[in-house]
């Protein structure tokens, strides 16, 4: 493993670096070679990710409610928002693993790479302090953060189609993801709606979520 390099993806250099071994050390190789897994840091890394971006909420959208606050803190801190980090510093590069989850490309899994985020995080906050955590946290999360501070309290395209597509009785509504195009760290996904069966219309996007968001977006233009 290149630690130097993963130090220069995440911007944030070691003095520990067994620590920051052990944050990449998958339960697989650790039950494969008897040494210590990353899920002890990763039960950590989510307390600190939860505090930190609590408090950045609490001093920086002022203008929130406690259940907006709770709201935007859930729909960043969750698998998928890690799992953005991870691909962003090419965390599937640096994982290690046994060799049965390699064979069926663990590193590339979204559960995975999420948890490996949380451990790298309070490795960092092991390693030094609870400011450089939140460093990391912050660079990686203030744009979602951001984002989702626009949008709370708003329905999301696929409840809006949802909600009219059943005004005149229930419906069978499903999302398909069709096709998956480009490297690990650079995704594009293609979703399809259908209602009772029908194709309605197709969206991509960076995420299977954003695909199905888009595809939706597009049956309500067209409504």
């Amino acid at each position: 493993m290149n630690i130097e390099q993963f130090e220069k993806n995440i911007g944030y250099k070691f003095t520990n670096k067994k620590l920051l071994r052990t944050a990449l050390t998958h339960k697989s190789y650790a039950n494969e070679y008897k040494v210590e897994s990353n899920e002890k840091l990763e039960f950590l890394g989510d307390a600190v990710l939860e505090f930190i971006t609590s408090k950045y909420l609490y001093e920086n959208y002022k203008y929130l409610k406690e259940g907006e606050m709770t709201k935007v803190r859930a729909s960043v801190v969750c698998e998928e928002s890690l799992h953005q980090v991870a691909l962003k510093h090419n965390f599937s590069d640096f994982l290690i693993m046994g060799k049965s989850e390699i064979a069926c490309k663990g590193n590339t899994k979204t559960a995975i790479l999420a948890d490996s985020v949380e451990a790298v995080i309070a490795a960092i906050y092991l390693d030094s302090n609870l400011e450089n955590a939140r460093k990391f946290i912050i660079s990686n999360l203030k744009v979602p953060i951001e984002i989702a501070t626009k949008n709370v309290g708003k329905k999301d395209y696929k409840t809006v189609l949802q909600e009219k597509l059943q005004e005149h009785g229930s419906v069978h509504i499903e999302y398909n993801i069709i096709k998956e195009e480009g490297p690990d760290h650079n995704k594009v996904f293609t979703a399809e709606v259908k209602c009772n069966g029908k194709s309605l219309a197709i969206g991509t996007g960076s995420t299977k979520k954003q695909a199905e968001m888009e595809a939706a977006h597009k049956v309500l233009i067209n409504m």
